[in-house]
């Protein structure tokens, strides 16, 4: 079996429409992909009614998220929320907010670079969106497409980076919090890329083991952000704390060069996870 449990359509800032995604996914030799676009179940429906026969769909979302650490250090990160019931009114209010933080961020930074003369405007970035969440990969584009850089990678290390005067930081949720919101709506949740140093500073391990003892299920291991140490710290912190490792591409299609399936998760850590009681199963 082979098994993709973090991916991204262009319901948020894949380049895959949700319908390509899980054609993709089928193509690439998958069993089972899970779609998890940012604070979003928008293309859950469309990836459904679109599924190959033989593939399993495993519905979720990637939540922004931050931990404050005691002295007030805060860090921000990413976790996967599976098979959660997305009508739940608590974690649907949740997910308004940052979709809305999301939008109104995009809207902050296009206005910057329009006002240091880039030639970029935000119709340009909402029209490359598609009506999904705002990201950062489709300011990138719409620069890309107006000749001021070369590629996508050109922009995240110029003008789209968190270090360029245009950057605007993302509204997001207490990790703690919205592991609790997950959990009351039936869900799962696996911390995104734990220990992605490359992505900038990592929670500490005891934030990890607060989110264990908050209910997180679950890290992901095998990542390309991960290098071997960190594979090797995320494998021995999870062994500690008795959570289920997992693997995934982080899929965006062209918005980043990794395919689909680059790294995938062992079925027994797949079967560990959906055993346990949520909302939905895995549609398949």
């Amino acid at each position: 079996m082979r098994i993709d449990l973090h991916t991204h359509s262009s319901a948020s800032d894949g380049t895959d429409t949700p319908a390509d995604l899980v054609r993709i996914a089928a193509a690439a030799g998958l069993d089972v992909v899970a779609i998890t676009d940012h604070d979003t179940t928008r293309g859950w429906d469309e990836a459904l009614a679109a599924r190959p026969a033989g593939l399993t769909v495993l519905r979720g979302t990637e939540f922004s998220c931050r931990y404050v650490a005691p002295g007030g250090r805060r860090v921000n990160l990413h976790l996967l929320g599976y098979l959660f019931d997305r009508d739940d009114p608590p974690l649907r209010a949740a997910r308004a907010r940052l979709r809305s933080s999301r939008r109104d961020r995009g809207k902050i930074i296009v206005d910057r670079m329009t006002a240091a003369g880039l030639p970029i405007d935000w119709q340009a970035v909402s029209a490359l969106a598609g009506g999904g969440t705002v990201g950062r990969p489709h300011i990138a584009r719409a620069l890309v497409r107006a000749g001021v850089v070369a590629s996508v990678d050109e922009a995240f290390a110029g003008p789209v980076s968190s270090r360029a005067p245009y950057y605007e930081p993302k509204a997001d949720l207490d990790v703690l919090e919205t592991i609790a919101l997950i959990r009351g709506a039936g869900g799962v949740t696996v911390f995104a890329h734990p220990i992605a140093t490359r992505r900038g500073p990592v929670v500490p391990d005891e934030a990890v083991a607060a989110m264990a003892a908050a209910g997180l299920d679950g890290l992901e291991l095998d990542h390309p952000d991960h290098g071997p140490a960190d594979r090797d710290r995320a494998r021995a912190l999870a062994r500690e704390l008795g959570l289920v490792t997992t693997g995934s591409s982080d899929y965006h299609g062209s918005n980043k060069a990794t395919p689909i399936g680059t790294c995938t998760t062992a079925p027994d850590s797949y079967e560990a996870l959906v055993a346990r009681p949520t909302a939905l199963s895995p549609a398949g």
